[in-house]
């Protein structure tokens, strides 16, 4: 920014000159803070971070690592196995307590909430259908009843004026 400015307002030339001097400074390939940019590299700002996403790793390839794991015999052999696939120790341990608990089946259940049975989903919706049902005949029932009390004592009222207006 031009340190000439005369109240608040700085002038076209100076403006034009600081644009100048930020491009010449960006063309050199510095960005804040003192990092070099490559252009052409086109490199991902490693302070930015994309939205971490849970790997998933089917039955099959838990026991083909295990059995990697279990042959290797040499010192750093599953350190190696480990680099190369990029895992932790921690999910050899767990994968074995899986394995050993029910062999391959340990090794496929999914993390989560179980699926539902469609045949569930059907029953508890139609359960609630007849419950809505039920709810909905007692208040007919109860309209009815009291339509039926409210005619009786319009034809009680209706019964009663007729004969006093023929006594008159």
């Amino acid at each position: 920014m031009p340190e000439n400015i005369t109240n608040g307002v700085a002038s076209d030339l100076e403006i034009t000159a600081a644009r100048e001097v930020q491009d010449g400074v960006a063309g050199l390939g510095l960005a804040g803070g003192g990092r070099t940019v490559d252009r052409a590299a086109k490199v991902p700002d490693p302070e930015l971070v994309k939205v971490a996403k849970r790997r998933t790793f089917t039955a099959e390839y838990k026991a083909r690592i295990l059995a990697e794991a279990d042959a290797a015999t040499g010192r750093g052999q599953v350190g190696e196995l480990l680099r190369r696939e990029g895992l932790y120790s921690s999910l050899l341990t767990e994968w074995r307590k899986q394995r050993d608990a029910g062999a391959l089946a340990g090794l496929s259940e999914s993390r989560g909430r179980k699926a539902v049975d469609k045949r569930d989903r059907e029953i508890t919706a139609l359960k609630r259908r007849a419950e809505h049902a039920e709810a909905e005949l007692g208040k007919a029932r109860k309209v009815i009843e009291v339509q039926g009390k409210v005619s009786a004592l319009l034809e009680e009222m209706l019964g009663t004026d007729s004969a006093r207006s023929t006594e008159r």
